[in-house]
Parts: structure tokens; C-alpha cells; sequence
């Protein structure tokens, strides 16, 4: 355990004690969470299951309060060793109001600020994340943030599947005329898949696609030439890719519904698809529809 003294608020009480969690901890810190996370229900869990078990490359800890009633994820990438991240703050509704997360942040910064980051930002370390930034519906967090100073520098947004109503009818004989065959990602065909997202794309990708839930790549003559995966982020869609050779022919189309229909028959009653970008093609390929969006904040550390 690493104790780490903070005096918390204006008229709360000195010397409350933020400390790191023990690995024994976590089943009851995921507890904590999924009470805390009503705009993720059920997930707190998943959640911090994910975050403890990170990519290479990233420097990590889990800070909570004495009684486990409160938990902080902070982490560090080496690709960008100056920022650190906030990646997941919750306290439990039985003593939110106390305090307790202004606490756990000032701990986190300090923690950060130690591990040499120059900033501190309320926003996901992609490819190991919870959220790319803090709901917008969230205000409790929102506020918190900007009462210690975090300014906001970026918006980002999640889109929304209705996996009962979507069509999600993959048309592969209209790839087959054209010479390319469609399969699910075994654990035979991960690295391949992985090999193959870090050539085109990045390392954050391929890890996400190693490690998602489902995955379903596209081959011609032999030959992956894009791919799409779910499940990294527990319970969400993404990332997705076809090669620059390869566009144009419906590939992405039919390995997003391929995707989608293996999030409904896993009892997913709808799919969110993380952090997007083309609005109008998943829009157009699953009836998808903005909907979660995300204020990212930083602060200097300095």
C-alpha cells in the first residue's frame, strides 16, 4: 500500500487518507463502480477488470479511500509520457457529496505529477479505456472538473445500434463474386488480424483487436484487407478498417453487421460504437444514430 495524504475540501475534514488498492480489493472496488456508473449499468465491473489489465507500455494505478467506497484510475502511455490520464472515477451514491472524489483526483495528480506527467486530462488512454471523455450528461463530474481548474478542449461522440430493429443482413455473396471471403478471428487468426491493423493503422488498434471479444476479418487472395472488432471496451464496437486497396467494394459494411449480429446474439440488446468518426457510414450501414457525448478536459500539472 502507498498511503497518499490529502486534506480534501474547504470544510471537510484534514487528513483523509487516499491509498492504493490491493489486487484482493477489486471485486468490491467493481461493486463500488457499477453503483456509481448509472449511465453504464452493470458494466463497473468489466470496467475496471479492463483497466487493470492494460496494454504494454502504460504505467498504471488504482487509488481508493478506506472503506473501498471510492476508486480512481490513473495511467501513463509511454507513446506520450507527458500526459497522464484520469481514466475512471467513481464513488459510491452512499457517500457521494463528501468530498471523496475531489480527494481521489488531487491523489491521482499528485501520483501523475510523480510519474512525470506535465498534464493531467479527463479523457481515455485509448486503446485501454472507459470512455473517451466525461458524459455530458454526467454534470456531477463535469463540475468537479472545471471547479479544479480542468478546461475543456475537445468533444467527442459515441453512436447507438437498436440491435432488435437493426438489419444487420451481411451480404457476403456479393463480396464472394468479387474474390473476397469474410471469417471470424479465431485465436488461431488474432495474430494475423493484429499483424496486419498495426501495419495499416497502429499498435493501439491491433491490441484491440487481439483483444476483443469478436473479431472478423476480410481476405482476398489470401491476403487480410480489412477487419472489424468489439468487446475491447467491454460491451462496445470498434475499432473497424479496410485497407486503402480494398475500399469502395462494401467490405466495412458487411464486417460491422457481422460484428453487430455476434453483440445481439451475446443477449446485447443495443451496440455502441466508440469514439466516431464517419457519422454518415455508420449511419447509413446499421442505422446507427449520435447519441453519448463526451467532453475531454486537461489541466497543467506544472
Amino acid at each position: 500500500m502507498n498511503p497518499v495524504g490529502w486534506d480534501g475540501e474547504p470544510g471537510e475534514r484534514a487528513g483523509r487518507t487516499v491509498r492504493e488498492a490491493s489486487p484482493a480489493e477489486l471485486e468490491v472496488l467493481g461493486e463500488a463502480a457499477s453503483a456509481a456508473l448509472t449511465l453504464d449499468p452493470g458494466e463497473g465491473a468489466a470496467l475496471v477488470a479492463r483497466l487493470v489489465a492494460p496494454p504494454p507500455g502504460r504505467r498504471w494505478t488504482v487509488l481508493t479511500t478506506p472503506g473501498c467506497d471510492a476508486v480512481v484510475f490513473a495511467s501513463i502511455s509511454e507513446r506520450d509520457p507527458a500526459v497522464g490520464h484520469i481514466d475512471l472515477l467513481a464513488v459510491h451514491p452512499s457517500v457521494q457529496g463528501r468530498g471523496l472524489g475531489r480527494a481521489l483526483v488531487g491523489a491521482a495528480e499528485e501520483w501523475l505529477r510523480a510519474e512525470g506527467a506535465a498534464e493531467a486530462r479527463f479523457a481515455g488512454n485509448p486503446p485501454c479505456y472507459a470512455w473517451p471523455g466525461i458524459d455530458v450528461r454526467h454534470t456531477p463530474a463535469a463540475c468537479l472538473a472545471e471547479s479544479l481548474g480542468y478546461e475543456r478542449y475537445h468533444c467527442a461522440w459515441n453512436m447507438t445500434v437498436d440491435l432488435g430493429a437493426a438489419d444487420l443482413s451481411d451480404g457476403t455473396a456479393r463480396l464472394t463474386e468479387r474474390g473476397v471471403t469474410v471469417h471470424a478471428a479465431g485465436p488461431a487468426d488474432r495474430a494475423a488480424v493484429a499483424a496486419f491493423v498495426a501495419a495499416h493503422w497502429s499498435e493501439a488498434w491491433a491490441w484491440e483487436a487481439a483483444q476483443g471479444t469478436g473479431c472478423h476479418y476480410a481476405a482476398r487472395d489470401g491476403e487480410i484487407i480489412a477487419f472489424a472488432a468489439w468487446g475491447a471496451r467491454p460491451a462496445w464496437f470498434g475499432p473497424m478498417g479496410t485497407a486503402p486497396a480494398a475500399r469502395g467494394l462494401g467490405v466495412g459494411r458487411v464486417l460491422l453487421r457481422r460484428c453487430l449480429a455476434e453483440m445481439r446474439a451475446a443477449g446485447l440488446e443495443s451496440a455502441q460504437i466508440s469514439w466516431v468518426g464517419p457519422l454518415g457510414f455508420y449511419s447509413r450501414a446499421a442505422g446507427a444514430r449520435a447519441e453519448r457525448v463526451f467532453w475531454l478536459y486537461r489541466r497543467d500539472l506544472r
